[in-house]
């Protein structure tokens, strides 16, 4: 049964997994909490932090390229309510080598701002409290 206390990991492939998990951790402060190398042909990194019930992860088979994102509609969405902590938050994306970008659903550019990562994947940086 899925419960307040399951894990959730976010799996994706990449061509670039060193300039990937340097981004992310660089722009969302995130630490390596896992790896691993040729387990059957991938490597991977595993990013969070080890108090949150998340956690990212980004392989790369070995041999196989993958390519960019399938859409510019594909989004990790953090919601961070203070407006220091946000400003705060999007400089660092910035400072980590993202690129801001306008959000393929104006909804996010309201209160938000997006970021495109090197593979095309996109961050919003949501200034808002998540509610039902």
């Amino acid at each position: 049964m899925i419960d307040k206390a399951t894990k959730v990991r976010i799996a994706r492939p990449t061509d670039n997994l060193q300039q990937i998990t340097e981004m992310y951790i660089a722009g969302l402060g995130f630490e390596v909490i896992g790896r691993f190398e040729n387990h059957n042909g991938f490597d991977g990194m595993i990013i969070g932090h080890d108090q949150h019930l998340y956690h990212l992860e980004f392989t790369h088979h070995r041999g196989t390229t993958v390519g960019t994102a399938p859409t510019q509609d594909h989004l990790l969405v953090f919601y961070i309510p203070d407006q220091q902590i946000w400003q705060t938050a999007c400089a660092r994306m910035i400072a980590a080598g993202f690129q801001a970008v306008p959000s393929y659903n104006p909804y996010w550019d309201v209160a938000g701002k997006t970021f495109e990562d090197i593979d095309g994947y996109r961050v919003v940086l949501q200034n808002r409290e998540w509610t039902l």
